[in-house]
């Protein structure tokens, strides 16, 4: 009598959502991170609704944030990978800027940006930044 194994033979890492998604660096590529995250976003919801309904717009608004940023500071390719953790989402993006981003003063009266590294690091729980020889990992992580 044949008997089947009563565990998995894959690692917990394994059964986690992933999403992977490479660029090539133009500002229509800000609108494809945001589209690959709303994708990733709806499969990690069928198995895993977020706890609180504004977890699902804030990972939206710093990947869009995050691509943006490269876009604007890195020239060429970005990559934006996310997966599911126990409590949460990460996020990373990387591009081929070595310098890692710094806040700017936000003037709202005048324009011109500088909310966005502040709103990344008010909407996530960790945020860091490890530069590499061929560019820079952002990695964050926002509660779901």
């Amino acid at each position: 009598m044949a008997t089947e194994p009563r565990w998995s033979d894959k690692l917990p890492s394994e059964d986690t959502q992933r999403c992977h998604a490479a660029f090539g660096g133009g500002l229509g590529d800000v609108t494809g991170a945001r589209l690959a995250t709303e994708e990733f976003l709806r499969a990690v919801a069928r198995a895993s609704p977020p706890t609180a309904p504004e977890h699902w717009d804030d990972v939206l608004l710093v990947v869009n944030e995050l691509a943006a940023n490269a876009v604007q500071y890195a020239p060429g390719p970005f990559e934006l990978t996310m997966r599911r953790t126990f409590d949460g989402v990460h996020v990373t993006v990387h591009d081929t800027s070595t310098t890692p981003p710094e806040p700017r003063p936000f003037h709202p009266k005048h324009g011109g940006g500088g909310i966005g590294w502040h709103l990344v690091h008010t909407l996530c729980t960790q945020v860091s930044v490890v530069v590499r020889d061929d560019g820079k990992d952002v990695h964050v992580f926002l509660p779901w």
